[in-house]
C-alpha cells in the first residue's frame, strides 16, 4: 500500500493537473494510474476519497463539470502553499 494519506493522494492529483482542479472520476483515474495498488482493491478507497473531499476544509468545489455531472474540486487557497510544498 502506498505510504500516502488520502488527503495527500487527492492533493497530488489536483496539483499535478493543468487547471489545478479535477472532477472526481479524474481524481480516481490519477490515483489508479500513479498507484496501481488501487486497481486491485475493493472500492472502499473510493468512498474514502469522497469522504475526504466532502469533509476536509482544504478541498473546495470549484464549479460544475462541463457535462453538468458533478463538480470540479480544487485546493482551498489557504492550504495551497503548504500542499505545494508536500505538507499535507
Amino acid at each position: 500500500k502506498p505510504p500516502h494519506s488520502y488527503v495527500s493522494l487527492i492533493s497530488m492529483a489536483i496539483l499535478e493537473s493543468e487547471a489545478k482542479k479535477m472532477i472526481l472520476a479524474d481524481i480516481y483515474n490519477y490515483i489508479m494510474t500513479k498507484f496501481p495498488y488501487y486497481n486491485n482493491q475493493d472500492k472502499a478507497w473510493k468512498n474514502s476519497i469522497r469522504h475526504n473531499l466532502s469533509l476536509n476544509e482544504c478541498f473546495i468545489k470549484n464549479g460544475r463539470a462541463e457535462n453538468g455531472k458533478g463538480n470540479y474540486w480544487s485546493i482551498h487557497p489557504a492550504c495551497l502553499e503548504d500542499f505545494s510544498k508536500g505538507d499535507f
